[in-house]
């Protein structure tokens, strides 16, 4: 006879201590001593500063910046010619993590740049395909490297206007497989008026077009499983989670994040900081009247990390790996 189904689970006091709560505990030493893992993305236009944005997000230098300055044998500006990763071990209060920065030709570079997010769609599928194939090996790895993408940091030039057709096309055929985080770059050529009309017409823009920006308003994949159902039938929300969805609609108030990046340090009120001097005065790159840069650094590494990686694992490679396996049923069938 069958196995009878399960029945549902019932909370029950415990009569004494056990000790299965110290499993956090347990779990917290063996992933420091295995480390962890982030795949970033950036994306955008030559000459916006994307890897200095990287290298200032990260405190280190990791990306050698092309510049406007630096120049080829003819006397061109040097350009990401082709899609180039470069991975480092950092660390931090004792936590690894293994950081791999993937950086992509400027799309809208050449005469015609028609499907010029072919390369950029290719690279993350790719990714996906090659732990899709890890993942159903016979004889896997016991832990399978993680080369997915897991963030796009979507870099738009600080025109003051709107996005160009060309960067509605290519965000929204980057935000379909993988999670994108608007920038607008170099902000402090727009004054703080310019700028803020600027995030509110690009809102509009990317609402109007259907794309979808992480972190997204209907995706939770921590949902306490646990949870006691309302009225309705929705998992009632304890304080922390309700703490958790309020700083979620204050990250997605900040998109487009306007940012500005240097590794250089300027002297201000006797203290050393990162920025720029202009003949106008410095710009303190976390100084948070000057930019929001804090607010991405905090939301990339401090917040949401960890989910950024859920969510791609959860949600972008899960239907990636759900078409692939019903193409490859339909095949053999």
């Amino acid at each position: 006879m069958p196995p009878a189904p399960a029945t549902d689970s019932k909370k029950v006091a415990l009569t004494g201590y056990v000790g299965f709560d110290s499993i956090t505990t347990q779990i917290e030493r063996k992933l420091l001593k295995r480390g962890f893992a982030f795949n970033l993305m950036v994306v955008g236009r030559s000459g916006l500063g994307k890897s200095t944005l990287v290298n200032t997000l990260f405190a280190s230098h990791l990306v050698d910046s092309k510049g406007l300055l630096k120049t080829n044998e003819s006397g061109q500006p040097l350009q990401t010619t082709e899609i180039q990763s470069v991975s480092h071990i950092i660390e931090e209060n004792g936590v690894r993590l293994k950081l791999t920065v993937t950086d992509t030709p400027g799309y809208g570079d050449q005469v015609n740049n028609d499907k010029c997010w072919e390369p950029v769609v290719k690279y993350i599928k790719e990714q996906y395909s090659s732990y899709l194939r890890k993942e159903l090996t016979p004889t896997r790895d016991r832990r399978i490297t993680d080369s997915r993408v897991h963030a796009v940091l979507f870099f738009i030039a600080p025109t003051g206007h709107a996005l160009t057709p060309l960067d509605i096309n290519v965000m929204r055929r980057i935000s379909e497989i993988a999670n994108v985080i608007p920038v607008i770059a170099k902000s402090d050529s727009l004054t703080i008026e310019e700028r803020a009309a600027f995030k509110k017409r690009i809102k509009e823009e990317i609402d109007f077009h259907g794309i979808k920006t992480y972190p997204y308003a209907d995706v939770f994949v921590d949902e306490d499983e646990f949870g006691a159902a309302g009225a309705n039938g929705a998992v009632a929300l304890n304080d922390e989670e309700r703490a958790e969805r309020q700083l979620l609609n204050a990250m997605r108030d900040f998109i487009p994040f306007a940012v500005v990046g240097s590794e250089k340090s300027v002297v201000v009120d006797g203290k050393a900081v990162r920025g720029r001097r202009t003949r106008w005065g410095v710009i303190n790159v976390e100084n948070e009247e000057h930019c929001e840069f804090v607010a991405l650094r905090n939301f990339l590494t401090r917040t949401h990390l960890q989910d950024l990686i859920d969510v791609t694992a959860m949600v972008h490679y899960e239907q990636f790996r759900t078409k692939q396996l019903l193409a490859l049923k339909e095949a053999t069938s």
